[in-house]
């Protein structure tokens, strides 16, 4: 039998998706990059996201009503970093980063052109849980480059995804298997 080793509480949910959030109220868009982002619920779809409310963008998303996460690529780790590391308070993380700001559909945010999958959210509640606040958003509205598309699907290997986990980034690995193969092959 295999010892295991005991850790105090921690975030050892791993990996997880680093997203950019674009967000829009009355001033600038801003972006910021968060890893704690996930999905809460399937239907309604449900995005959820920890925000310290220190963050440029907690006051931005709680008044607009509304945030996009846009799905960045591996191939853009720098900018996804330079997102996380700078503040919206003192620079424009569009024009630092070379991003290119689309209208969506419902929300006042834009959609980040450069990213393969951008998610429009409306924001439904805010939990204050400690360091951070969990913010929900019903997704109003899925949009993905042609580019990321094959056999009418969208094709995540080609989207370049990245993932993050105890303070480092990675890529994605290999595709393994679907959803529901592994029982057919047990019976």
């Amino acid at each position: 039998m295999t010892m295991k080793i005991t850790r105090p509480p921690g975030t050892w949910l791993y990996p997880v998706p680093p997203v950019l959030v674009s967000c829009q109220s009355t001033g600038p868009a801003n972006i910021i990059t968060l890893a704690w982002a996930g999905i809460a619920c399937s239907e309604p779809a449900i995005i959820s996201l920890g925000i310290r409310p220190t963050r440029h963008s907690y006051d931005i998303i709680r008044e607009s009503g509304g945030f996009v996460v846009n799905m960045p690529k591996a191939s853009q780790l720098e900018l996804v970093d330079i997102c996380g590391t700078i503040s919206g308070r003192e620079y424009d993380k569009f024009k630092e980063c070379g991003f290119t700001a689309v209208p969506g559909n419902l929300m006042r945010a834009p959609l980040i052109a450069e990213c393969p999958v951008n998610i429009e959210c409306r924001l439904t509640q805010v939990i204050p849980l400690g360091s951070h606040d969990l913010f929900l958003g019903e997704v109003v509205w899925v949009h993905y480059s042609e580019e990321f598309a094959a056999d009418g699907r969208f094709d995540l290997n080609a989207a370049d995804p990245l993932v993050y986990g105890f303070g480092n980034y990675y890529g994605l690995g290999e595709l393994l298997g679907r959803h529901g193969q592994s029982l057919r092959r047990m019976r």
